[in-house]
């Protein structure tokens, strides 16, 4: 949000959502909890057609918790057996059923028994996540001291890097956007453009395998729509990536819009551009708030489900925690030059 904030001079509310949380318990056992679940209307399906292009809206709902350490998602999961896992800026973890399949019990608890993370919040703000789904080990991006942290499949803590690729990309416009690729190597693109000048080209690296093991990154560029920040990729079956981005509107009071693109994760290359092509806006009409995170699970039916979810940034007053069920025919789907 840099450029928004900037402009607008919105100063201590904005600054307080941002950086001014109080600290989180340290307490890392899990704990059931209970969800309120509400589904929110819909406009007629020409609007959201007209709005969503190739996807299809199956579902959108609100999210309620009294539990502390439900609010702030930036980045989703998709679990075997359909649960989904969504990490918080704070350094917390949500397990949940999507609404729709069997009902679990939902589970949540924090990731590092510290109050505030290693390293304070610049050590546990987590922007976005990818998994392995050989090894069931995680990786997440933390903002703030722009580092990667590896999690093994029990969400346990096993290694943790601060690639020099990624050492200017300042302490709230990291590594929002982070994905295993399938033949193994990761990708990781900043939320903002390097410069003021600049509205479209992100800088992003590219690893040539597990970023702990092998943190040399080599830089490429990602163009994406004018002023608009990435905020989460998810990667598809045929080697395409959605990119989630977004867009502070007005601070007062808060509205957001937001843009799905598509690349071809096959077409990175150190140095070059990534190019990316629009898919849907995620306009006001719609059910929007501060949507940070995606993912893509494979269906039977060959559709792929798409799930974004929003960060509340612990003001429930003023934004929502919501969840969306999209789905989509990958065929449909161009393939970006």
């Amino acid at each position: 949000m840099r450029r928004s904030i900037a402009l607008l001079t919105i100063v201590p509310m904005l600054l307080w959502f941002t950086w001014g949380r109080s600290a989180v318990s340290p307490q890392t056992a899990e704990t059931d909890l209970t969800l309120a679940i509400t589904p929110q209307d819909l406009p007629p399906a020409d609007v959201l057609g007209h709005y969503l292009g190739p996807f299809r809206m199956e579902g959108a709902w609100q999210f309620k918790s009294t539990n502390p350490k439900v609010f702030g998602y930036s980045a989703l999961i998709a679990r075997p057996g359909g649960r989904l896992l969504a990490f918080s800026d704070a350094g917390a973890v949500l397990s949940f059923t999507p609404p729709g399949a069997e009902a679990k019990k939902p589970i949540a608890r924090w990731l590092w028994p510290s109050p505030e993370g290693e390293g304070g919040k610049a050590g546990q703000d987590v922007e976005s996540a990818t998994r392995d789904p050989r090894t069931g080990r995680y990786w997440l991006g933390v903002e703030g001291a722009n580092e990667i942290v590896r999690l093994s499949p029990r969400l346990g803590e096993t290694g943790r890097i601060a690639p020099k690729a990624m050492a200017g990309w300042g302490y709230n416009t990291g590594a929002e956007a982070m994905t295993r690729l399938p033949d193994g190597r990761f990708v990781a693109i900043r939320e903002v453009t390097p410069s003021w000048s600049e509205s479209r080209m992100h800088d992003g690296v590219l690893f040539s395998g597990d970023p702990i093991e092998h943190p040399n990154a080599r830089k490429f560029s990602f163009d994406g729509p004018d002023n608009f920040s990435v905020v989460d990729m998810a990667m598809l079956p045929d080697g395409r990536a959605l990119i989630l981005m977004r867009r502070l509107l007005w601070p007062m009071p808060l509205r957001f819009a937001g843009r799905i693109v598509i690349v071809d994760t096959a077409k990175i290359r150190p140095g070059t551009v990534l190019r990316s092509a629009t898919l849907a806006s995620l306009a006001s009409i719609l059910p929007v708030d501060n949507f940070e995170a995606i993912a893509a699970v494979p269906r039977a039916d060959g559709r792929i489900t798409v799930w974004v979810m929003s960060d509340d940034n612990k003001m429930r007053v003023l934004q929502r925690t919501l969840l969306w069920k999209l789905s989509v025919d990958p065929a449909k789907l161009p393939w970006p030059e």
